[in-house]
């Protein structure tokens, strides 16, 4: 799973997700690739979970660019703890996804591969995501 080497601030904000992504919005390794179309995190588990899908579809041919990262901390308080005890310990990472961010970038195999393994993919991530193609 990804998790930063090192942080800031042990503990983050939630914060807003307004508008859309322009940095991070074009296909800059592979051929294909599939673009977020919602708004949300996607946690470091989901992205290994879609980044092993991919690899075994496509039987560890080609290569496979992951151009998301998890770098804020989510925290969770234990269950059955009252109101009033501060703001609980970090649990996990997410990466905040917005409107036409790339998620993941294939390159070394078909198209027909290429949209099979992200759709697999695609099944994985808590947002909805469309399949991309890297124009001529």
């Amino acid at each position: 799973m990804l998790i930063p080497r090192k942080l800031k601030h042990r503990k983050h904000f939630r914060g807003k997700m307004p508008g859309v992504d322009i940095r991070g919005s074009e296909i800059s390794f592979g051929k294909f690739a599939i673009k977020a179309i919602e708004r949300g995190w996607i946690s470091s588990r989901q992205i290994e979970a879609a980044r092993r899908a991919m690899t075994r579809y496509c039987k560890r041919g080609g290569k496979i660019w992951i151009r998301i990262f998890p770098d804020k901390v989510v925290t969770a308080t234990p269950a059955e703890v009252g109101m009033g005890g501060g703001k609980g310990s970090p649990d996990h990472f997410v990466a905040v996804v917005r409107p036409g961010r790339i998620i993941f970038e294939i390159d070394g195999v078909t198209e027909i591969v290429a949209r099979e393994a992200m759709r697999l993919a695609s099944h994985k991530l808590s947002v909805k995501t469309i399949f991309v193609e890297k124009e001529r």
